[in-house]
C-alpha cells in the first residue's frame, strides 16, 4: 500500500472519529422547547463553527502524527513531490466529495421547505457534510488503489 493510500484511510477514519464523538457529545446539548427559539440557531452556529475549528486543528495534528509514524514504521520519507497523476487524484476525489455536499445540502433545503424544523435541517447538513468527507477520502483512496 502506498503513502497516499494510507493517508487517505487515516484521513477517512480520523473524519469519521472527529465527527461521531463532535456529533455524540453536542447533540445532548441541544436546547429543547421551541424549534424557533433565538437558541436554536444560536446552538447550531456555536456547533459549526467550533466543529470547523476542532476538525482543521485534529486534522492537522493527525497528519503530523501519520508522517512521523509512517516514517518511523515503514523507514521510508514521506513524498514532497506531487506529480501530476497526484493532483488529478486530488481534484477528482475533491469533485465527487463536493457533489456529495451539494445532495446532502439540497436534502437539508428540501426537509425545510417540507416544513421540518431548522434542527433536523442542521442536522442534515451535517450528516451532508460528514459524508462529502467521506466521500471525498475513500474516492482518493480508490482513485490511488486503481492507479488512476
Amino acid at each position: 500500500m502506498s503513502f497516499q493510500e494510507r493517508r487517505a484511510l487515516v484521513s477517512l477514519g480520523s473524519s469519521i472519529v472527529i465527527n461521531a464523538v463532535y456529533l455524540a457529545y453536542m447533540l445532548p446539548r441541544q436546547p429543547a422547547g421551541d424549534p424557533y427559539a433565538p437558541e436554536v440557531f444560536r446552538f447550531w452556529g456555536e456547533f459549526f463553527l467550533i466543529l470547523i475549528l476542532v476538525s482543521i486543528i485534529i486534522e492537522i495534528a493527525v497528519t503530523i502524527l501519520f508522517s512521523i509514524l509512517n516514517t518511523i514504521a515503514m523507514r521510508e520519507a514521506v513524498p514532497t513531490i506531487t506529480d501530476e497523476r497526484d493532483r488529478l487524484i486530488e481534484l477528482k476525489a475533491s469533485r465527487i466529495g463536493f457533489y456529495a455536499f451539494t445532495i446532502g445540502f439540497l436534502l437539508a433545503m428540501i426537509a425545510l421547505a417540507m416544513g421540518m424544523t431548522p434542527s433536523t435541517m442542521f442536522i442534515i447538513m451535517m450528516i451532508g457534510g460528514v459524508a462529502s468527507q467521506v466521500v471525498d477520502h475513500f474516492s482518493a483512496f480508490w482513485f490511488y488503489r486503481r492507479g488512476v
